[in-house]
């Protein structure tokens, strides 16, 4: 088969890369649903707060490995569209070692500051217990959890496309299958839900080392594991942590605009915090299906640049966001017409039923506009311009989100708090919209580069 490097159909390049991604996240966000249905049969409100109160933690471990798998990703990319395959490979060997150590040094602290952390998390006195519970084995999972999300991304780079694909979904099907033992067999409630999603990323994680092994005894100098191949030099690291820490700060910052919004939430109760929660997990659907579209087309977007193939590169940024935003439009659609039916899976009191899905008509109204915002993202990640990309994230989930929050609270109160994600994401597409023009015009507008 053709290397989907070498794809001559736009198109189809764009399907290769983006479907498989686009898979992937959607069995992490079954796995997340699936985490919140088992904790929902305990019929307790404070489970599901707990959950929803862990989910930005558990963001920012994933966000470490970012830095390493998605700046490594970038550079790699550019790198092989250069023909320089020994250093993507020592490129690749470098941020599997760092994100390992990352790991450690995570779950270190995280067992260190545990009480606090669920504190700034939004716990209160109602479900500070259950999630305690669940941020012990997160974190007794961390060096896992980063791995596995690290790697998708460094698999991606080098083409291993489909193996990137079944280790994650290999290790979101294990954690459903642990939840309903953990939960709904033997009770161990938001722990036992914490305690599945760790030994999924674990099973992921071996699966990916085993690959590793077997691509270097096929001789594949791309990804080398072996510690004599770990050779990082300084202008290395500036490019992987130049490029992974904006892609790092995505998550993390979303997290800390998700904490800010699940403070605000709780002032309502743990009835509101609930509602949202499940709302927002339902909302993720469009969510993560564009983030690993346009996640998926970042290698692509790379290759292309280092190659200089520039026509390519700006036909397949305009496709993939049009693919993005028709995906928003139906989910918008779906969601307000069968909101109540999809909150009732997770809910029995009619009171929950009819508020969840009411923050979920409000929520989708953005998912048409995450088709722009998350090619945008990915396509500044992708050429390596960490100012353009930090810069929307800053916007996305600081610089507008916060102050949103605040002010719609004001004037709104809940309602407010749960439009902020809308209003915001509004403004930020037509910010993407100029970024991504202006970038052009100032000299990287398509040339003469191959057809697509």
């Amino acid at each position: 088969m053709t290397s989907v490097y070498e794809e001559k159909n736009l198109s189809k390049a764009i399907m290769r890369v983006g479907l498989p991604a686009m898979l992937g996240q959607l069995t992490t966000l079954i796995y997340n649903i699936a985490d919140t249905f088992f904790v929902s049969l305990t019929k307790e409100p404070a489970t599901i707060a707990a959950v929803t109160l862990c989910a930005p933690i558990l963001l920012i471990i994933m966000s470490i490995a970012c830095i390493f798998g998605m700046g490594g990703s970038s550079v790699i990319a550019r790198l092989l569209g250069e023909e320089k395959k020994k250093e993507a490979g020592s490129t690749m060997n470098f941020c599997v070692y760092a994100m390992a150590f990352s790991g450690i040094i995570t779950l270190i602290l995280g067992l260190a500051f545990l009480h606090p952390l669920a504190k700034i998390s939004g716990a209160d006195a109602d479900n500070i217990a259950y999630t305690c519970d669940y941020l012990k084995w997160i974190f007794a999972g961390a060096p896992f959890i980063m791995l596995a999300n690290g790697f998708v991304h460094l698999f991606r780079s080098v083409g291993l496309i489909k193996e990137g694909t079944v280790g994650l979904i290999l290790g979101n099907v294990i954690n459903m299958a642990l939840d309903y033992v953990f939960i709904a067999i033997l009770g161990w409630g938001t722990a036992g839900a914490a305690l599945a999603t760790s030994l999924g990323f674990v099973c992921a994680t071996v699966y990916y080392i085993v690959c590793m092994i077997r691509e270097e005894h096929k001789g594949n100098q791309l990804v080398p594991l072996t510690p004599k191949r770990f050779s990082p030099d300084a202008p290395m690291i500036r490019k992987v942590v130049s490029i992974g820490i904006p892609g790092a700060l995505i998550t993390v910052l979303m997290s800390v605009s998700n904490i800010v919004l699940n403070n605000y939430i709780s002032i309502y109760g743990s009835d509101a915090v609930a509602s949202y929660g499940i709302a927002y997990k339902l909302d993720m659907i469009p969510i993560l299906l564009s983030v690993g579209l346009s996640q998926g087309v970042a290698p692509l977007v790379g290759y292309c640049y280092g190659a200089n193939e520039k026509k390519r590169m700006a036909d397949m940024v305009k496709y993939t966001a049009l693919y993005g935003v028709l995906m928003g439009a139906v989910f918008t659609a779906i969601f307000i017409l069968l909101g109540k039916p999809l909150a009732s899976i997770f809910l029995q009191d009619i009171v929950l039923i009819e508020q969840t899905a009411y923050f979920l008509k409000i929520l989708c109204l953005s998912a048409p506009m995450l088709g722009v915002i998350n090619m945008m993202t990915s396509y500044f990640q992708a050429l390596g311009k960490a100012l353009q990309s930090l810069t929307i994230t800053i916007l996305r989930n600081a610089a507008l989100f916060i102050p949103g929050v605040v002010i719609l609270n004001y004037f709104w109160q809940l309602n407010g708090v749960i439009a902020a994600q809308p209003v915001v994401e509004t403004v930020l597409t037509a910010i993407c919209i100029f970024m991504y023009v202006k970038d052009v015009k100032k000299g990287h507008s398509p040339s003469a580069g191959s057809a697509s």
